[in-house]
Protein backbone atom coordinates (compact mmCIF):
# COMPACT_ATOMS: atom_id res chain seq x y z
CA UNK A 1 0.00 0.00 0.00
CA UNK A 2 3.10 2.37 0.67
CA UNK A 3 3.97 2.66 -2.74
CA UNK A 4 0.33 3.35 -3.95
CA UNK A 5 -0.78 7.04 -4.70
CA UNK A 6 -3.73 8.83 -3.01
CA UNK A 7 -6.79 7.80 -4.53
CA UNK A 8 -5.82 4.60 -5.99
CA UNK A 9 -8.04 2.09 -6.49
CA UNK A 10 -7.42 -1.43 -5.55
CA UNK A 11 -9.41 -4.24 -6.47
CA UNK A 12 -8.28 -7.55 -4.52
CA UNK A 13 -9.76 -10.46 -6.29
CA UNK A 14 -8.11 -12.99 -3.74
CA UNK A 15 -10.75 -15.39 -1.83
CA UNK A 16 -10.18 -14.80 1.75
CA UNK A 17 -11.42 -14.70 5.40
CA UNK A 18 -13.39 -11.82 5.79
CA UNK A 19 -11.36 -10.33 8.47
CA UNK A 20 -8.66 -9.92 6.24
CA UNK A 21 -10.47 -8.38 3.35
CA UNK A 22 -11.33 -5.97 5.77
CA UNK A 23 -8.44 -5.35 7.69
CA UNK A 24 -6.21 -4.41 4.67
CA UNK A 25 -9.40 -2.52 3.46
CA UNK A 26 -8.86 -0.24 6.32
CA UNK A 27 -5.27 -0.15 6.30
CA UNK A 28 -5.99 1.21 2.73
CA UNK A 29 -8.49 3.59 3.68
CA UNK A 30 -5.95 4.91 6.33
CA UNK A 31 -3.70 5.81 3.32
CA UNK A 32 -6.31 7.58 1.20
CA UNK A 33 -6.60 4.52 -1.32
CA UNK A 34 -9.62 2.90 -2.44
CA UNK A 35 -10.29 -0.46 -2.22
CA UNK A 36 -12.85 -3.36 -3.11
CA UNK A 37 -12.80 -7.09 -1.88
CA UNK A 38 -13.98 -8.67 -5.45
CA UNK A 39 -13.64 -12.21 -5.49
CA UNK A 40 -14.34 -14.40 -9.04
CA UNK A 41 -16.50 -17.21 -9.55
CA UNK A 42 -16.80 -19.10 -12.94
CA UNK A 43 -13.66 -20.95 -13.39
CA UNK A 44 -10.95 -21.49 -15.82
CA UNK A 45 -13.66 -21.50 -18.36
CA UNK A 46 -15.16 -18.52 -17.15
CA UNK A 47 -11.74 -16.24 -17.31
CA UNK A 48 -11.14 -17.93 -21.34
CA UNK A 49 -14.37 -16.65 -22.11
CA UNK A 50 -14.28 -13.74 -20.53
CA UNK A 51 -17.56 -14.80 -18.56
CA UNK A 52 -16.53 -14.66 -14.48
CA UNK A 53 -18.79 -13.08 -12.11
CA UNK A 54 -17.22 -10.75 -9.69
CA UNK A 55 -18.64 -10.81 -6.43
CA UNK A 56 -17.32 -7.19 -4.86
CA UNK A 57 -17.62 -5.61 -1.44
CA UNK A 58 -16.95 -2.17 -0.77
CA UNK A 59 -18.15 1.59 -1.61
CA UNK A 60 -20.83 1.80 -4.05
CA UNK A 61 -18.75 4.76 -5.53
CA UNK A 62 -15.93 2.90 -5.84
CA UNK A 63 -17.59 -0.05 -7.94
CA UNK A 64 -18.81 1.67 -10.40
CA UNK A 65 -15.06 3.25 -10.86
CA UNK A 66 -14.13 -0.55 -11.19
CA UNK A 67 -17.11 -1.75 -13.50
CA UNK A 68 -14.76 -0.71 -17.13
CA UNK A 69 -11.95 -3.08 -15.64
CA UNK A 70 -14.29 -5.85 -14.30
CA UNK A 71 -16.33 -6.34 -17.45
CA UNK A 72 -13.20 -6.91 -19.31
CA UNK A 73 -12.80 -9.95 -17.70
CA UNK A 74 -16.59 -10.86 -16.63
CA UNK A 75 -20.19 -10.91 -17.40
CA UNK A 76 -21.89 -10.83 -14.16
CA UNK A 77 -20.78 -7.96 -11.80
CA UNK A 78 -22.38 -7.91 -8.22
CA UNK A 79 -22.30 -5.11 -5.24
CA UNK A 80 -22.57 -7.49 -2.62
CA UNK A 81 -22.54 -4.73 0.06
CA UNK A 82 -20.33 -3.17 2.72
CA UNK A 83 -16.50 -4.30 2.35
CA UNK A 84 -15.89 -7.94 3.40
CA UNK A 85 -19.47 -8.46 1.79
CA UNK A 86 -18.01 -10.48 -1.54
CA UNK A 87 -16.05 -12.90 0.56
CA UNK A 88 -19.16 -13.69 2.20
CA UNK A 89 -21.39 -14.21 -0.53
CA UNK A 90 -18.55 -16.20 -2.37
CA UNK A 91 -18.48 -18.68 0.62
CA UNK A 92 -21.57 -19.29 0.64
CA UNK A 93 -21.78 -19.84 -3.01
CA UNK A 94 -19.30 -22.27 -2.83
CA UNK A 95 -20.11 -23.99 0.08
CA UNK A 96 -23.30 -24.46 -1.74
CA UNK A 97 -21.81 -25.86 -4.99
CA UNK A 98 -19.99 -28.06 -3.10
CA UNK A 99 -23.16 -29.42 -1.59
CA UNK A 100 -24.58 -30.14 -4.95
CA UNK A 101 -21.45 -31.32 -6.95
CA UNK A 102 -20.82 -34.37 -3.96
CA UNK A 103 -25.26 -34.83 -3.99
CA UNK A 104 -24.43 -35.07 -7.96
CA UNK A 105 -21.97 -37.58 -8.00
CA UNK A 106 -23.82 -39.58 -5.06
CA UNK A 107 -27.02 -39.70 -7.09
CA UNK A 108 -25.15 -40.63 -10.41
CA UNK A 109 -23.23 -43.16 -8.50
CA UNK A 110 -26.11 -45.19 -7.12
CA UNK A 111 -27.43 -44.69 -10.88
CA UNK A 112 -25.07 -46.91 -12.60
CA UNK A 113 -24.86 -49.34 -10.06
CA UNK A 114 -27.96 -50.27 -10.47
CA UNK A 115 -27.73 -50.64 -14.29
CA UNK A 116 -28.21 -46.73 -15.86
CA UNK A 117 -26.63 -45.16 -18.13
CA UNK A 118 -25.04 -42.09 -16.55
CA UNK A 119 -25.90 -39.97 -19.73
CA UNK A 120 -29.50 -41.16 -19.97
CA UNK A 121 -29.55 -40.55 -15.90
CA UNK A 122 -27.96 -37.03 -16.11
CA UNK A 123 -30.87 -36.19 -18.84
CA UNK A 124 -33.39 -37.33 -16.71
CA UNK A 125 -32.61 -35.42 -13.59
CA UNK A 126 -31.60 -32.61 -15.57
CA UNK A 127 -35.36 -32.44 -16.72
CA UNK A 128 -36.47 -33.12 -13.28
CA UNK A 129 -36.60 -31.43 -9.78
CA UNK A 130 -33.48 -32.55 -9.33
CA UNK A 131 -31.60 -30.21 -11.44
CA UNK A 132 -28.58 -27.82 -10.88
CA UNK A 133 -25.42 -26.64 -11.74
CA UNK A 134 -23.46 -29.17 -11.61
CA UNK A 135 -25.16 -31.73 -13.17
CA UNK A 136 -26.19 -29.28 -15.93
CA UNK A 137 -23.09 -27.24 -16.74
CA UNK A 138 -20.04 -29.05 -14.90
CA UNK A 139 -21.26 -32.58 -14.85
CA UNK A 140 -18.86 -35.07 -13.19
CA UNK A 141 -19.22 -38.25 -15.12
CA UNK A 142 -16.39 -38.86 -17.67
CA UNK A 143 -18.12 -38.56 -20.99
CA UNK A 144 -21.40 -37.54 -20.20
CA UNK A 145 -20.27 -33.87 -20.82
CA UNK A 146 -17.71 -32.64 -23.42
CA UNK A 147 -16.30 -29.74 -22.40
CA UNK A 148 -16.58 -30.55 -18.57
CA UNK A 149 -12.71 -31.66 -16.49
CA UNK A 150 -14.83 -35.38 -15.85
CA UNK A 151 -14.14 -35.73 -19.63
CA UNK A 152 -10.29 -34.74 -19.53
CA UNK A 153 -9.18 -36.61 -16.80
CA UNK A 154 -10.85 -33.89 -14.40
CA UNK A 155 -7.88 -31.21 -15.43
CA UNK A 156 -8.08 -28.10 -16.42
CA UNK A 157 -10.84 -27.34 -13.57
CA UNK A 158 -11.13 -25.99 -9.79
CA UNK A 159 -8.85 -27.82 -7.81
CA UNK A 160 -10.39 -29.92 -5.28
CA UNK A 161 -7.64 -28.37 -1.98
CA UNK A 162 -9.24 -24.87 -3.51
CA UNK A 163 -12.23 -26.12 -2.50
CA UNK A 164 -11.44 -27.52 0.58
CA UNK A 165 -9.86 -24.36 1.48
CA UNK A 166 -13.30 -22.34 0.19
CA UNK A 167 -15.28 -24.79 2.63
CA UNK A 168 -12.74 -24.19 5.52
CA UNK A 169 -13.46 -20.08 5.25
CA UNK A 170 -16.76 -20.77 5.37
CA UNK A 171 -16.88 -23.02 8.43
CA UNK A 172 -14.89 -19.92 9.92
CA UNK A 173 -17.34 -17.63 9.09
CA UNK A 174 -20.40 -20.10 10.12
CA UNK A 175 -18.72 -20.42 13.61
CA UNK A 176 -18.31 -16.61 13.55
CA UNK A 177 -22.15 -16.09 13.10
CA UNK A 178 -22.78 -18.81 15.30
CA UNK A 179 -24.74 -20.19 12.48
CA UNK A 180 -25.52 -24.40 11.70
CA UNK A 181 -23.73 -25.49 8.62
CA UNK A 182 -24.35 -29.56 8.83
CA UNK A 183 -24.47 -30.20 5.12
CA UNK A 184 -21.57 -27.74 4.72
CA UNK A 185 -19.72 -29.37 7.08
CA UNK A 186 -20.15 -32.76 5.68
CA UNK A 187 -19.39 -31.08 2.18
CA UNK A 188 -16.01 -30.49 3.39
CA UNK A 189 -15.45 -33.43 5.13
CA UNK A 190 -15.89 -35.23 2.06
CA UNK A 191 -13.78 -33.28 -0.24
CA UNK A 192 -11.20 -33.06 2.48
CA UNK A 193 -11.21 -36.67 2.63
CA UNK A 194 -11.00 -36.75 -1.39
CA UNK A 195 -7.64 -34.38 -1.26
CA UNK A 196 -6.15 -36.44 1.23
CA UNK A 197 -6.35 -39.48 -1.17
CA UNK A 198 -3.90 -37.47 -3.37
CA UNK A 199 -6.70 -35.75 -5.47
CA UNK A 200 -6.41 -32.26 -3.90
CA UNK A 201 -4.82 -31.29 -7.75
CA UNK A 202 -7.93 -32.76 -9.26
CA UNK A 203 -10.81 -30.69 -10.35
CA UNK A 204 -13.39 -30.85 -7.28
CA UNK A 205 -15.84 -32.68 -9.69
CA UNK A 206 -13.73 -35.95 -9.35
CA UNK A 207 -15.72 -36.45 -5.50
CA UNK A 208 -17.35 -38.76 -8.30
CA UNK A 209 -14.49 -41.05 -7.84
CA UNK A 210 -15.25 -41.92 -3.62
CA UNK A 211 -18.54 -43.02 -4.70
CA UNK A 212 -17.84 -44.94 -8.06
CA UNK A 213 -16.86 -48.82 -8.25
CA UNK A 214 -14.07 -49.42 -11.31
CA UNK A 215 -16.10 -51.42 -12.76
CA UNK A 216 -18.52 -48.77 -13.11
CA UNK A 217 -18.62 -47.61 -17.06
CA UNK A 218 -17.16 -43.97 -18.18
Amino acid sequence: LGALPAGALVIDCSTIDVASARAVGAAAKARGIRFLDAPVSGGVAGAAAGTLTFIVGGESADFEAAKPVLACMGQNLFHAGALGAGQIAKMCNNMLLAIHMAGTAEALALGVKEGLDPGVLSTIMGKSSGNNWSLERYNPWPGVMENAPASRGYEGGFMTRLMVKDLGLAMALAEHAHSAVPMGALARNLFNLHAAKGQGTKDFSSILELYRDKTDPG
